[in-house]
């Protein structure tokens, strides 16, 4: 803090409210008593005196409490904008009162407002976008189909199954992270073998891309971890399908499990092309793509992830990507004991 400002905030340091209002108080009588005393020791009217007094008091109250409201009338201020939708104004203080925690606390919920307001318009616009690709697809073939402009054959009902699939992922991935936010889903956790449902996991996955090789190395076949097996399979099938997606033909994936002194680790390796560093904060959001140059039809709707990060938080685990050298990523899981 300058000198100005110190000036024109003089009682910042003072770390109460109710001391400062205690100083201006007693600042205010003091003074009070001392212009009086004054008046009277130079001849004037006890009234003149008093009135005198009295204005010199309200001018010491103006100064010392100058910087003690202009807070909250900020905070109004505020609310007001918020109200119309505005979350970037923020509140000044540099008091260490209640009402200058009061003022960050205002500032940290905006803040937070603001990413929340962020997250919702990138949300609808999101859905929006995945649900009208596949839909326009379908009203292309379906008006040809009706136009007689196309025939029907195997090769158009497999396009228009294709995006009916589409639709239907993107649906239940949407229902999937609602009810993981509002805590609709349980987790009935259990003791289970780590390997079977590793294994499991990948056969599921290699339906999907045989071309991309899969493996799998345990520590311990009897490694066994605690939680809900079905929800841990459905963290290592999102994890396994972003890490096929992004490896290319003809590479390998690996998935680890081992035991650490935090609990049970499991790890989907694979030899894409990594994410940056700066991406890195953002890869758990919903509908949020590394790579913006991909289009949406060659990958899933970016709600894998954030739902992995929904189902370890769920666990009291931990979720995080780390770079792999030369190239490549690792999604690394940590399902704690319990």
């Amino acid at each position: 803090m300058n000198r100005r400002e110190r000036l024109a905030h003089p009682l910042d340091d003072v770390p109460s409210i109710k001391l400062k209002l205690g100083f201006v108080i007693a600042a205010a009588v003091a003074v009070t008593v001392f212009v009086f005393w004054v008046g009277l020791k130079i001849g004037l009217w006890p009234s003149v005196s008093g009135v005198l007094a009295a204005a010199v008091a309200m001018t010491m109250v103006w100064f010392l409490s100058r910087g003690m409201t202009s807070p909250l009338r900020e905070m109004a201020a505020a609310a007001s904008e918020m109200a119309k939708g505005n979350y970037d104004r923020r509140v000044h203080s540099s008091s260490r009162d209640e009402v200058g925690e009061l003022a960050r606390a205002f500032n940290s919920m905006a803040a937070d407002l603001a990413e929340t307001d962020r997250v919702r318009r990138d949300l609808v616009a999101n859905v929006s976008h995945e649900l009208r690709t596949p839909i326009t697809a379908l009203q292309a073939v379906l008006e040809n189909l009706v136009d007689g402009v196309a025939q029907p054959n195997p090769e158009t009902f497999h396009t228009m199954l294709t995006q009916v699939e589409r639709l239907g992922r993107l649906v239940k991935q949407l229902l999937d992270l609602s009810r993981l936010e509002s805590g609709a889903v349980p987790l009935e956790r259990t003791a289970f073998r780590v390997e079977p449902l590793l294994a499991h996991a990948v056969r599921e996955q290699q339906l999907h891309a045989p071309e991309i090789g899969v493996s799998i190395a345990v520590d311990n076949p009897d490694l066994t971890a605690d939680g809900d097996p079905e929800r841990v399979h459905q963290v290592v099938a999102n994890l396994l399908e972003n890490a096929v997606r992004h490896t290319p033909r003809g590479g390998s994936v690996e998935v680890r499990g081992r035991r650490s002194p935090s609990g049970v680790v499991i790890e989907v390796v694979d030899e894409g092309p990594g994410i940056p560093e700066s991406e890195q904060g953002r890869i758990f959001e919903r509908f949020y793509r590394a790579d913006a140059a991909r289009a949406s039809s060659d990958g899933g709707a970016g709600l894998g992830l954030a739902i992995a990060q929904w189902i370890v938080d769920l666990h009291g685990g931990d979720i995080h990507p780390e770079r792999r050298e030369p190239h490549g990523c690792r999604m690394v899981v940590t399902l704690p004991d319990n």
